[in-house]
């Protein structure tokens, strides 16, 4: 008589199949597009399209499927990248429809400036009728600019362009009098406020080879911002042109960073040429 007492018990509440599980996870790089290839980086600032389908749900006597989940992308030391998506799914579900399984589908914005690493979608399902959970973690790769970290305010990566809009950095910091002298740097380091409210600002200076002053910003720039992502760091760039008249020599851009928030400054100096 037992099973007997069990099979009346499954009729009257719900009939559930397998364990829940969340399976066919897509990644793709435009939504409904077909899967990124298997090593696919994806470049900081990106948006990946992420779809998956819940299998081993329950019914209600009534064919009804009533599954609530949420999806949520994290960075390699486990910090969200964005606010959790959450959402369920209702439906009627007849004998035909053996074979459907609900479809999650959402897409993830990459933040414009994090690490390169291996970043996780985490998926978490939840039977409502059941009463039953399920959870999968997915892997993506994400490529980006390389900036070490740092515990106090630093300037890394200064490199000299010969224009503002150059994507590759010359050999040697070598100019011509006359010639558009760029520089551009990424400042990391600096303390987060509320929010991951971050205030930043770096004022540069260029030097004659004796060491006397000969230009200034006129005013330092400044980078006030909040995030849901904490910013990992400042891109920042400074540009000048050399007057036809300038001697030869080594001179000297100088840097000077100040980090309101964490009550941080920094400052460093570095040589060009005039040939």
């Amino acid at each position: 008589m037992r099973p007997i007492a069990l099979l009346m018990l499954c009729s009257v509440t719900y009939c559930s199949a397998a364990a829940l599980e969340v399976v066919r996870p897509i990644l793709a790089q435009s939504d409904g597009g077909p899967p990124s290839p298997a090593g696919y980086e994806y470049i900081a600032g990106e948006t990946l399209f992420f779809s998956c389908r819940v299998a081993g749900y329950g019914k209600t006597p009534e064919e009804k499927v009533h599954v609530a989940f949420s999806v949520q992308a994290f960075d390699p030391k486990g910090v969200p990248l964005t606010e959790i998506y959450k959402n369920e799914m209702v439906a009627d579900v007849t004998p035909q429809d053996k074979e459907w399984m609900p479809k999650i589908a959402t897409e993830v914005q990459i933040p414009p400036l994090v690490a390169p690493g291996t970043y996780k979608i985490v998926i978490k399902v939840e039977d409502m009728v059941a009463k039953t959970n399920g959870e999968l973690a997915v892997p993506f790769a994400v490529r980006s600019k390389m900036v070490e970290p740092s515990e106090t305010l630093v300037v890394r990566n200064v490199e000299f362009f010969r224009g503002e809009d150059d994507a590759q950095a010359i050999a040697k910091a070598v100019y011509r009098p006359g010639d558009a002298v760029w520089a551009k740097f990424d400042i990391i380091g600096f303390k987060y406020g509320e929010k991951n409210h971050i205030d930043v600002s770096y004022l540069t200076s260029v030097y004659a080879p004796s060491g006397k002053l000969l230009w200034t910003q006129p005013e330092a720039a400044v980078e006030q911002s909040e995030s849901f992502y904490p910013k990992r760091y400042v891109a920042a760039a400074m540009g000048i042109t050399l007057l036809p008249t300038t001697k030869p020599g080594e001179f000297t851009i100088g840097i000077v960073v100040t980090d309101k928030v964490g009550k941080q400054t920094y400052e460093t100096k570095q040589p060009f040429i005039v040939e």
